[in-house]
């Protein structure tokens, strides 16, 4: 059985180069973009304490040896987000970042196991904010490489339109026939058997062992999100309490959160918030993720202490995490994440 040739083989990077170029423009157009907009550009520390506290993230573990040999736990962050509100607590306004990240059981067209996170955070200003940003970055990254449309397995989308807001809840009437908010109780709590009865309702597979949270991940994954992007960028817009562990409640319903993501031509590009700066609230949160993680996979992973210990003093803020490389994709007309990753990661063979 032959094999492809490596990425380093000068015919395959001959091939590549043009989508490699593409990305250091965008990335040098967004650096700019950000300087212009007073931003401060850091860099964080990969190695941390905790990966972070998200049930279905998947990191890579080390350790630390001191003098003495003994030895102590690190990990490779799955973001730079721990790290980036520690600063906004210390006193940044405006903070931007564009980091190595690191998530373990991904690989695909989407998905690699180390590649680019671009984060921002505004202090004192809403998240509906972050959303003026990315409609900028979108076009910003269209005309930086001069594409009139990002494609993407037959899927095209204008990255000069103005994005759909679209709230979780419209997109699972519209899109499924089911009513979300009834599942869910003014305080955010979920009720599993509500949505299961609605989702046999509509004709979804409904497993005896399904939580609420896997029910509403197979809504969205199987009927929402194949519709999101296209023609023009979609922003979803409020989700559930219960699926925003980072976020705060919105003002006018309890049930759902100040949680948006980005998706252009069926590919979600970026998750934002405006920050739950409540640490107890977050301490709970991050607890049943981590209890949830230990049900589903069998391990955890350790809270950040001095994370929980700065959002006592963090102002309001809001915050968002970008996919760098799938912007680059989608601007370059890439089909791969890896045509745009300079030094991929190999994969090994079995």
């Amino acid at each position: 059985m032959s094999h492809a040739s490596p990425w380093w083989t000068p015919h395959v990077h001959a091939d590549r180069r043009p989508f490699l170029l593409g990305r250091n423009r965008i990335q040098s157009a967004l650096r700019r973009f950000f300087d212009e907009r007073d931003f401060i550009e850091v860099d964080t520390a990969t190695l941390q304490v905790s990966p972070g506290n998200e049930a279905h993230l998947h990191a890579f573990a080390t350790q630390a040896l001191n003098h003495d040999g003994s030895a102590h736990p690190l990990y490779l962050h799955t973001s730079p987000e721990f790290a980036c509100k520690k600063l906004v607590a210390a006193g940044e306004k405006r903070i931007a970042c564009f980091a190595h990240v690191y998530r373990n059981r991904e690989r695909g067209p989407l998905h690699h196991p180390e590649f680019t996170m671009l984060e921002w955070y505004r202090a004192g200003e809403t998240y509906e904010t972050l959303m003026r940003d990315c409609a900028d970055i979108l076009a910003l990254a269209a005309e930086t490489t001069g594409t009139g449309q990002f494609t993407f397995q037959g899927r095209t989308c204008d990255p000069f339109a103005e994005p759909e807001r679209l709230a979780v809840a419209e997109a699972f009437a519209r899109f499924a026939g089911i009513d979300l908010l009834a599942s869910i109780a003014s305080n955010g709590e979920t009720d599993r058997e509500t949505l299961a009865a609605a989702m046999t309702s509509a004709g979804l597979r409904v497993a005896a062992d399904d939580t609420w949270a896997d029910l509403f991940s197979r809504v969205l994954v199987e009927k929402i999100e194949p519709h999101l992007g296209f023609g023009r960028a979609t922003i979803l817009d409020e989700y559930p309490a219960a699926e925003a562990a980072l976020a705060r409640p919105t003002a006018r319903d309890h049930r759902v959160a100040e949680r948006f993501e980005l998706y252009a031509c069926g590919v979600e590009l970026a998750n934002a918030f405006g920050e739950l700066t409540d640490a107890s609230e977050q301490r709970r949160r991050f607890e049943m993720e981590m209890a949830e993680k230990a049900r589903v996979y069998g391990e955890t992973y350790p809270l950040d202490e001095d994370f929980l210990a700065a959002l006592t003093i963090m102002p309001e803020a809001s915050g968002i995490a970008l996919g760098f490389d799938r912007v680059a994709m989608l601007a370059t007309g890439a089909s791969r994440i890896d045509q745009v990753l300079w030094a991929p990661v190999a994969e090994t063979q079995a």
